[in-house]
């Protein structure tokens, strides 16, 4: 029995080998760095944001911790909202109703010639994405997210539905603004972010996760590596209407447009939530079981927020002066609502016990 077992893990062995060759050989960056991940190695090559000097802000916690980079939290997103917001303002992207195929060449001669900038931030473009497949460690959903060409990848996704007839949250559509962004600007993506935006806001210097040395494409959905006091400083710059430090750096307008709701998900701006309708259950798009749960309405109408994987979150609410980061260990559990109603419920019965006194 014991030699029968041994022959038994020297074929599953041989066959193990085999398998990680083959797939090797057909993606080997993907396969190098899913082998790498358990024992701590990264998901692509870093490039440095620098900050700037850190402006004075009221703060209920000093510290500033980073969130790591290989963490896969899509805040990024609602960073490089008010980024396109700026290349707009600059003239290098002449309007959010352009076609993303003026930028993008190849997608003008197919149905994604109808895609507008405006469908790619509101999640709905109608482009295709690739869903997580698990027997298939190498598609393209791990090509997306730890893959060495990227864009490859995500101009050749194809047209799945009408434009801007239906929401599906996808990291696509993000990256191809991305694109689009340092083709229109002729700069690296994060070389802008950091002058136009990181440093003007008094951030500290942060990361940006690229797809290979070759290519040098940032992963722009997600990946950026920035400390709490960071994400408090983007968040600030909602509450204060695009203005850091008594200078403009995000047009007012494009502020508004952001969190103005889509015609197809009320929840849903510029790659921002918003808490508008209450769900008890969000849901992120139509290929996916991943859910967030809410088990009340927000305590604040006008609460909008950054939703990073595993309950990263920047909450803000404007009538409340408020801003809740939250960068702490993964939550599969998260309810929406726990956290900035409990801080929102405080602060009111303070306001309460005051006026009482």
């Amino acid at each position: 029995m014991l030699r029968i077992l041994k022959r038994l893990l020297a074929v599953l062995g041989v066959a193990l080998l085999g398998a990680l060759a083959v797939m090797y050989v057909t993606e080997p960056v993907v396969t190098t760095r899913l082998l790498g991940l358990p024992f701590g190695g990264g998901t692509g090559p870093e490039e440095r944001v620098p900050g700037g000097a850190a402006l004075q802000v009221p703060t209920a916690a000093p510290a500033a911790r980073s969130i790591p980079a290989e963490v896969l939290q899509s805040m990024h997103k609602s960073v490089l909202a008010l980024l396109t917001g700026i290349a707009i303002r600059d003239g290098f992207i002449a309007s959010v109703d352009d076609p993303a195929a003026l930028y993008l060449p190849e997608w003008a001669n197919d149905g994604r010639a109808k895609v507008t900038i405006r469908q790619l931030l509101q999640q709905s473009s109608g482009i295709g994405f690739p869903s997580l497949e698990l027997l298939n460690p190498v598609g393209e959903f791990f090509q997306v997210m730890i893959g060495g060409s990227l864009a490859e990848v995500v101009l050749g996704q194809p047209l799945e539905a009408e434009p801007g007839s239906r929401f599906e949250y996808s990291n696509i559509g993000p990256q191809a603004i991305g694109i689009i962004l340092e083709r229109a600007t002729g700069r690296r993506y994060a070389e802008y972010l950091s002058t136009m935006l990181w440093q003007r806001i008094g951030a500290a210097d942060a990361f940006v996760v690229l797809d290979s040395e070759d290519n040098r494409l940032a992963r722009v959905f997600c990946c950026l590596a920035a400390t709490a006091r960071s994400w408090l400083a983007v968040g600030l710059l909602h509450l204060d209407r695009g203005v850091a430090g008594g200078e403009e750096v995000v047009p007012e307008s494009w502020m508004r447009e952001v969190v103005t709701p889509s015609a197809s998900n009320p929840n849903y701006g510029y790659y921002t939530w918003l808490g508008t309708a209450y769900e008890p259950v969000r849901r992120y798009n139509s290929k996916s079981s991943a859910t967030v749960p809410q088990a009340e309405p927000f305590a604040a109408p006008d609460l909008i927020y950054f939703d990073g994987f595993g309950g990263q979150r920047v909450y803000i609410v404007p009538s409340k002066g408020l801003v809740i980061v939250r960068t702490g260990d993964l939550a599969t559990d998260w309810d929406e609502a726990l956290l900035p109603n409990l801080i929102i419920r405080g602060i009111d019965e303070a306001a309460d016990a005051g006026d009482a006194q």
